[in-house]
């Protein structure tokens, strides 16, 4: 089974329809927006640094870095994704460099380092091999440079039935996308777990060290069943009283 050509045709798909959608706003992004969320702003500072952004979907969030004062570069393993994002660097023009390639070939296209390699919210689990990924991550960062990842809590897929831990079979899938202009359209689209364990042991065996690792009760996206609303931008899930963590957070170095 050819996952990155099956996930690929979905994202392909996916992405004319979430850059019509209010989910992703682009027209609000054109007119000064930022995409991007209260958790990544307020942990990570990019201004002057060169910025490597992974999956980066169709650049929103890789250009609103732009907007941060990064240099930015965006990856996406989908061609009409990665085409999208030059069209709004160009017609924002703010400076982006945008490549589509999958995660594992990025050194096929890069060859120079960064400053920081970032990725975000609902990206690894497109990956069956989070140690590739790891030893991608860190062969694209300066000595000094650091890793920042803000991501979805696999605590939530648990509650949703899928497996907390890693597994050797994927979850093959056949769903619609998950913005609010979605119609019938169910999309084939393969996926893998990654435990909290396994995110953080495959970074340290690349031979980064891990600075710090957060976690939040809620997600800045009502994207997930049984959300509830705590505050403007705030979803929370209630369980048994608590609230279920639903994003984490990771800082890790390379050592010079």
């Amino acid at each position: 089974m050819d996952y990155l050509a099956i996930n690929k045709q979905a994202w392909d798909a996916r992405t004319q329809v979430h850059t019509e959608s209010r989910f992703y706003d682009v027209a609000g992004f054109l007119q000064g927006a930022s995409s991007l969320q209260s958790i990544e702003l307020s942990e990570l500072a990019v201004k002057g640094k060169s910025l490597l952004h992974l999956q980066c979907h169709f650049g929103l969030d890789t250009l609103s870095w732009a907007r941060e004062g990064a240099k930015v570069t965006g990856v996406d393993l989908s061609s009409t994704a990665i085409e999208q994002a030059q069209h709004l660097a160009l017609k924002t023009k703010l400076n982006g460099q945008f490549i589509c390639s999958d995660v594992y070939s990025i050194e096929d296209h890069i060859t120079e380092t960064f400053d920081l390699v970032y990725t975000s919210y609902g990206a690894i689990i497109w990956l069956p091999d989070l140690t590739r990924w790891a030893e991608t991550i860190a062969a694209r960062l300066k000595p000094g440079g650091q890793f920042y990842m803000v991501e979805f809590h696999p605590l939530q897929a648990l509650l949703e039935g899928y497996s907390y831990f890693p597994q050797s079979e994927p979850d093959v899938e056949q769903e619609p996308t998950y913005t609010e202009n979605a119609d019938d359209t169910q999309y084939t689209s393969i996926s893998w777990p990654h435990s909290l364990g396994e995110v953080v042991n495959a970074l340290i065996a690349a031979g980064l060290q891990i600075n710090r690792l957060n976690e939040f009760d809620y997600s800045p996206y009502n994207c997930f069943q049984g959300l509830v609303e705590d505050g403007e931008g705030r979803f929370v899930l209630p369980h048994q009283g608590n609230n279920v963590p639903l994003v984490y957070s990771l800082l890790a170095t390379k050592p010079k």
